[in-house]
């Protein structure tokens, strides 16, 4: 595992794993109930699952996009996509928007106006996110870790970015090594 620092944090999936549930303890001491949880696609995805599952509320999955070039590691236009897909009902009441970060804070910013602007059924939007970074330009409701230096977070599932289809047998031959 390599050595985080002021420019690069490097997440394993056990740290991933705890930062999860220390974000979905700390939503539950605050005693703030909700109806549903919107996790934003992909970052999301995994703590907005476990939320869901611990908090036994339906989830509600919301793609957006904005790093999109250079593998993943420049920030573009952010594109949300036009449908929210959800099994049960539609998105109503109060809700729990997860996200894996907050970065600049565009995303967050412009997915809670999206949500007001098309969404009348919901009531009152919160915000948990594992990393909160100091450059953005708002300030989620819940989160685990302040990142005053705004590092590079290196999650464990990044390794699949550059794994294509035709990689994997000999990547997992060499695990199993």
């Amino acid at each position: 595992m390599k050595i985080s620092d002021d420019k690069d944090l490097w997440v394993t999936w056990e740290d991933y794993n705890r930062l999860i549930e220390r974000l979905a303890l700390q939503v539950h001491e605050s005693g703030w109930q909700f109806d549903q949880v919107l996790c934003l696609a992909r970052g999301g995805l995994r703590p907005g699952d476990v939320m869901s599952r611990i908090f036994d509320v339906p989830l509600a999955i919301l793609s957006t996009s904005s790093y999109r070039e250079a593998a993943g590691t420049i920030q573009s236009s952010l594109d949300i996509a036009k449908y929210i897909t959800i099994t049960k009902g539609t998105l109503g009441g109060r809700i729990l928007l997860v996200d894996d970060l907050v970065d600049s804070g565009v995303t967050l910013k412009k997915v809670v106006t999206h949500l007001k602007e098309h969404y009348p059924a919901v009531t009152e939007i919160k915000s948990a996110v594992l990393w909160w970074k100091a450059c953005s330009i708002v300030e989620p409701d819940y989160h685990v870790d302040y990142l005053a230096t705004n590092p590079w977070i290196h999650q464990p599932f990044e390794e699949y970015d550059s794994l294509g289809a035709h990689q994997l047998a000999a990547w997992v031959k060499k695990g199993a090594a």
